[in-house]
């Protein structure tokens, strides 16, 4: 043996020993279908601890028991002192899903992805807003990586020396079958760290194993009425005199508003910021929200964390920041207790108690030219990777657990996230601008425990203009953002009509999108739910071979087709976006018989069709015997107290139900259990007219209730 060899052995025997082994035993069951493996002493902190995640084991213990989902004897895990190599089994068939709010494509298998937080590049790298380092696999089972560090993914994306199924070899030059990308037996995760989690979870179907993703979380957010209805971003230099103004334009046009969101301007210094309002344009702050809170209009303020040397805050912050600046700002360290205390008192006094509702909470995303290096030290001893990985979270968390306290709900906007965030009261959005990336975004948020919007900014023509404004009524959060181009929903006259039509639409499936989000908040079930979610969902994800190019394509890679352009929202409506220019769509429907959401009339059953598009509707479709509940057209979402006339629509031939939720809408006495679940059911096959039953709770704000069965 050459000296050569012996240093390679001895290193070898060092990360083995470091290792100990990944023994059976050494997986811990925290609930049913959840098992976690620590590896090393535990961090500082990791992704569930900096939002602040508390499983609800009610909740995940429910249910029939659930076995480990994985064969132990191929899970493998070596550590040194600065790295973590985990290797996963990967069978034949499985496809998985996940690894965060990744734009282009839905299907992960033969990738690698590059997990850290940055602002969205264009490609899916794993560089993006929310890297969640958790994946789902088709056969039903989920993995997630409770690390703060950048992380490595290789899925199915590389071939090991010593797998026990190799893909078979074969000559470029002579056989078709050579591929590009050999099919790998492994999922390998690389951290540069020495610490990790690893926790498993197992619902058997892959509905189920996301529920208990976002359960181990604690659950969903359960939002505000008013945060779910539509919301408008004034431009950042207008005066509170335009922006009340502005509000006078929407009740003009008759458009709803709940929540207008102020940019930059608001403060008398941005970039970096001050987090006081500018006395020129905002002379008198507290009545200037008071006035919109009369009007039924909440006030969201943006923000970003790096505060300006002129502020008020800088001087008592200056200790608990890092080394370097962002914008020229300091950058808290808000993993402190001290810290966070001196920007809640501050927030509270200057914003919370004169009756604004919320934030949006920018720049905390990247991109590496404008945040803090890997270089940067901050006092707590975090470092500026893990940092950078927790820094949405930890802002978010901060906030949150703020307007709780005050026991009020709020709903905003965030440009970082990670795993963990599925309590929290933000939804993601980004300064990339693509309709097709930003369905397919919204499709992934579904599998990661995260909230997206495909807001929308300004279009080039009345015909995007509308696509976006349907696409973006059917998310989590129905936005317009004109911060810079000033836009408002009816700057494009020749599709105001149908642009008016669809957000009135929003406000009509008030009680549908909050009872969505109660199933969210109780059982983890994604609101926006990706159709490879969906039971008896048949469609393949086809790999279609590709064509051969010496400088585009000069592997012949083949290209997989991803359903990536349809969704659910809730359990009963499937939402099929249109693009601008299209004419007609495919549309695949899942098991069972389904049905036009606009008139009843039948579409198909387990299927491909196609359909001739409207350009003054969204494609929508029910499922046989699905029940949607909704209002009448109004601009406001609906306030504590008030009595509302509830029309159910019936679907199809088959009986069908839907659990109603209703609470006050506003507060947090839901957790006291000041809120009411009511069973809405029909059976038109033995005449049933509609039943209503109250299963729990007596808050309901529904004076009347009537049905219309839409198929005859």
């Amino acid at each position: 043996m050459n000296l050569k060899n012996i240093f390679l052995h001895a290193t070898i025997l060092v990360i083995c020993f470091a290792c100990g082994g990944a023994k059976k035993s050494d997986w811990q069951q925290q609930a049913n279908g959840v098992w976690k493996y620590t590896i090393g002493e535990k961090s500082k902190i990791n992704l569930l601890d900096a939002a602040g995640a508390v499983p609800n084991l009610a909740r995940l213990d429910a249910g029939a028991a659930t076995t480990f989902p994985l064969d132990k004897e191929r899970i493998h895990i070596t550590k040194s002192a600065h790295k973590i190599v985990i290797q996963l089994p990967l069978d034949d068939a499985e496809q998985i899903y996940g690894l965060g709010l990744q734009f282009k494509s839905v299907n992960r298998r033969g990738k690698t992805y590059h997990l850290k937080v940055d602002h969205y590049g264009g490609k899916d790298n794993g560089s993006t807003h929310a890297p969640v380092p958790f994946y789902l696999s088709s056969k039903g089972y989920g993995v997630l990586i409770n690390s703060a560090s950048y992380m490595t993914v290789y899925v199915g994306s590389s071939v090991r020396l010593d797998s026990k199924s190799k893909p078979a070899v074969y000559n470029r030059n002579t056989d078709k079958n050579w591929e590009a990308q050999p099919k790998s037996d492994v999922v390998e995760i690389v951290i540069p760290d020495g610490n990790a989690e690893i926790i498993v979870f197992n619902g058997e179907t892959p509905l189920n194993t996301v529920r208990k993703y976002n359960l181990y979380q604690g659950g969903g957010v359960l939002p505000p009425k008013w945060g779910l209805g539509f919301t408008y971003r004034s431009h950042t230099r207008h005066t509170a005199e335009e922006v009340l103004a502005e509000v006078q334009e929407f009740e003009h046009n008759e458009f709803p508003l709940d929540f207008i969101g102020l940019e930059p301007g608001w403060m008398n210094m941005s970039y970096p910021s001050s987090y006081e309002w500018d006395e020129g344009r905002f002379p008198e702050p507290g009545k200037f929200v008071h006035t919109l809170l009369e009007q039924g209009v909440r006030t969201n303020l943006w923000m970003n964390p790096y505060i300006a040397p002129k502020a008020k805050l800088y001087e008592p912050m200056l200790p608990y920041a890092g080394t370097h600046l962002v914008w020229n700002g300091i950058v808290p360290d808000y993993t402190m207790d001290a810290a966070r205390k001196i920007f809640l008192d501050f927030y509270t006094k200057n914003q919370l108690d004169i009756g604004v509702s919320g934030l949006k909470i920018d720049e905390v995303d990247g991109y590496d030219n404008w945040l803090w290096p890997d270089a940067a030290t901050f006092p707590s001893g975090t470092s500026a990777e893990q940092m950078r990985q927790v820094y949405g979270l930890l802002m978010q968390k901060m906030v949150a657990d703020l307007y709780h306290k005050s026991n009020q709900r709020t709903y905003g906007l965030v440009r970082a996230s990670n795993a963990g965030a599925a309590t929290l009261p933000f939804v993601l959005y980004n300064d990339y601008y693509d309709h097709r990336d930003f369905i397919t975004a919204l499709i992934n948020s579904g599998f990661s425990g995260v909230l997206w919007t495909p807001e929308v900014r300004q279009s080039n023509k009345g015909e995007e203009w509308l696509r976006r404004m349907q696409s973006v009524c059917f998310s989590p959060m129905a936005m317009v953002n004109a911060w810079s181009s000033g836009t408002k929903p009816w700057s494009y006259p020749e599709v105001y009509e149908e642009v008016q039509q669809v957000a009135m639409l929003r406000m009509q499936l008030l009680p549908y999108i909050y009872s969505t989000f109660a199933d969210y908040y109780f059982n983890g079930t994604p609101p926006v739910r990706p159709m490879q979610l969906v039971e008896g969902f048949g469609a393949k994800e086809e790999i279609k071979a590709g064509k051969l190019d010496d400088t585009a394509n000069p592997y012949n890679l083949a290209i997989r087709k991803d359903i990536k352009d349809q969704f659910m929202f809730g359990d009963n409506l499937l939402v099929a976006p249109v693009f601008t220019g299209e004419t007609s769509r495919t549309v695949i429907l899942p098991q069972g018989k389904w049905y036009d959401f606009y008139t009843g009339e039948y579409a198909g059953e387990n299927e491909v069709i196609e359909i001739r598009t409207a350009l003054a509707t969204i494609p929508l479709f029910v499922k046989d015997g699905g029940i949607i509940p909704m209002i009448g057209p109004r601009l406001h979402a609906p306030k504590p107290g008030e009595q509302l006339a509830l029309q159910v629509r019936h679907y199809g031939k088959e009986g069908g139900s839907f659990l109603l939720y209703d609470d006050d809408g506003e507060t947090f006495d839901y957790e006291k259990g000041d809120y009411s679940l009511t069973e809405l059911s029909a059976d038109p096959q033995v005449g049933s007219k509609g039943n209503e039953k109250r299963v729990e709770g007596s808050v309901f704000g529904y004076g009347s209730v009537t049905w219309k069965f839409m198929t005859e």
